[in-house]
């Protein structure tokens, strides 16, 4: 079975573009709806669920994918549909410089959190507002997944956005 394959044929094996969108939009789900359970759940049970604090972590959240993540998911999506391999490998839905800017925000959130300079019941209000547009990012990732595969099984190997 491996015979013919690589090492890294083997760690990262290839699949076609329009299925990396989906991958790419279930790891952003993953990611917010990991901050937004963790978030709502501390506030839970710290038994400090204050709805106007919540809604406006959600704007914020909203507004933070308005400015920021929705440039930055279509970024990602147009670098995944330029790639020049139609078999791209399974985790290059990233580039270097955003699997390292994730793992900088990975351990600066665990260090925080174990820290203490910023009360737990503070820090949920903040996974809150990151996990909202996390979740848009991937919704966005889903759309064009789905147009994506729509456009395959028609036959049109090109796609406009």
């Amino acid at each position: 079975m491996f015979a013919n394959q690589s090492f890294s044929q083997i760690i990262n094996p290839g699949i076609p573009k329009r299925y990396l969108l989906l991958v790419a939009a279930f790891v952003w789900t993953f990611a917010g709806g990991m901050l937004l359970y963790r978030g709502i759940s501390i506030l839970r049970y710290y038994n400090t669920p204050d709805l106007p604090e919540e809604v406006g972590c959600v704007i914020a959240g909203i507004l933070f994918y308005l400015f920021l993540f929705s440039a930055i998911s279509l970024k990602h999506i147009n670098r995944i549909l330029s790639l020049p391999t139609e078999r791209p490998g399974i985790f290059s839905f990233f580039n270097k410089r955003s699997y390292i800017m994730m793992a900088l925000m990975i351990c600066c959130g665990i260090s925080l959190r174990l820290s203490g300079i910023v009360p737990i019941e503070y820090l949920s209000l903040f996974y809150i507002a990151m996990g909202t547009p996390l979740l848009m990012s991937a919704a966005r990732f889903y759309y064009h997944a789905v147009k994506a595969i729509i456009h395959f099984k028609k036959g049109t190997n090109t796609i406009q956005f």
